[in-house]
């Protein structure tokens, strides 16, 4: 490998853990500032999600002000290539709050919540053009005592006929 394409691996790094650090932050603006105008952000499967920079800018502000206080990420693995990062991740919180990004339309248990997550996000040309993380629901609602049924996928609207086949 060249050390071009190494440096091109660590800037897609950069630039994924950038969005994540931004938008944990509560710094919607931020992590926009990462993105290009064509940008989707989706959370799998409840289908939750955005396209497009203001309504992502939207979407992560909406996110932000519905964090667990004690939400934490432990990384299992990681895996880059020139255009993308895929994490793994633990992802452990107390269900203190309604997750109407994750969980929408169930209030708060105040149960001990750990699932796994694996995003896909993908770069190009130093910005980032596409979140896709899919949660472990069926662990998350067991764990939380709730019905399998519990949540159900959420119908997008994302304009111009775009749908699940778009965030591909």
């Amino acid at each position: 490998m060249t050390p071009g394409i190494q440096e091109l691996m660590r800037e897609v790094e950069r630039v994924r853990d950038g969005f994540r650090r931004a938008v944990l932050a509560g710094d919607p603006e931020a992590a926009v500032a990462l993105c290009t105008d064509a940008v989707t952000v989706v959370d799998l499967p409840s289908g939750i999600g955005a396209t497009g920079r203001d309504a992502v800018r939207g979407h992560l502000a909406q996110v932000a002000a519905h964090l667990p206080a004690d939400l934490t990420f432990a990384r299992l693995s990681r895996t880059v290539d020139r255009f993308r990062v895929v994490d793994e991740e633990r992802v452990s919180f107390t269900h203190d709050r309604e997750l109407p990004w994750l969980l929408p339309g169930v209030a708060a248990t105040g149960g001990r919540a750990e699932t796994l997550a694996i995003s896909v996000t993908t770069v190009r040309q130093g910005r980032l053009l596409a979140v896709r993380t899919l949660w472990d629901h069926t662990t998350l609602l067991a764990g939380l005592g709730l019905p399998a049924d519990a949540v159900h996928p959420a119908v997008v609207a994302l304009g111009d006929g775009e749908g699940p086949r778009g965030w591909w």
